[in-house]
C-alpha cells in the first residue's frame, strides 16, 4: 500500500471498543486496544495515501453468539453467579435476533471505503450509535463535573 500510495486498512471492533460492559473485560480491553492502535496507525500511514477505518458495530446477525462460537468460562466466585446466569441468557435471547443485517454492514463499508475521505471511524447500527452518544454524554458529564480541578493543575509561573 506504501508502495502504491494508496489503500485501506479497515478494523472490525466493537461497541465494547467504546464503553466496557459487565462480563466483557477481556474482549473490552481487546477492542480498546485495537481501537488505539488503529487511532494511531491513521497518522503513520496517512503520507503514504492509506486510509483507516474503525468499524464500530452493535449487534448483527453473525454466527458470532452461536453456542459452537461463545465459550464461558466456570464460574468460580460464587458473588457473581445471578448476575452471570443473567448475562448469559441476556446473549442466548439474542443470539439469531441480533438488529443488524451483516449484508447491508458489508455495503455500507464497501460504501465508505469508496468515499475519498472516509470516516475514521463508522459507528455501525442503531444500537451502537445509541450506545456511543451514551458514552459521548457520560465524557462530557465528567469533564464538567471536574473542569475547574482539571484545568487548576499547571505549574503556578512566577
Amino acid at each position: 500500500m506504501r508502495k502504491a500510495r494508496s489503500g485501506h486498512i479497515i478494523s472490525i471492533s466493537s461497541l465494547a471498543g467504546l464503553a466496557g460492559f459487565e462480563f466483557n473485560a477481556a474482549y473490552a480491553a481487546s477492542k480498546f486496544g485495537l481501537e488505539g492502535w488503529m487511532e494511531s496507525l491513521r497518522f503513520d500511514v496517512a503520507p503514504f495515501g492509506i486510509k483507516t477505518i474503525i468499524v464500530d458495530p452493535g449487534f448483527f446477525r453473525t454466527e458470532l453468539l452461536e453456542p459452537e462460537s461463545t465459550f464461558y468460562a466456570q464460574l468460580s466466585i460464587d458473588d457473581y453467579a445471578e448476575r452471570n446466569e443473567q448475562f448469559k441468557n441476556f446473549f442466548k435471547e439474542k443470539n439469531r435476533n441480533q438488529e443488524g443485517d451483516p449484508v447491508k454492514l458489508a455495503k455500507a463499508l464497501i460504501t465508505i471505503a469508496s468515499q475519498e475521505e472516509p470516516p475514521a471511524r463508522f459507528i455501525a447500527g442503531t444500537d451502537a450509535i445509541a450506545g456511543a452518544e451514551q458514552k459521548v454524554a457520560e465524557l462530557q458529564q465528567q469533564i464538567n463535573a471536574y473542569r475547574d480541578l482539571s484545568t487548576s493543575l499547571a505549574y503556578e509561573d512566577a
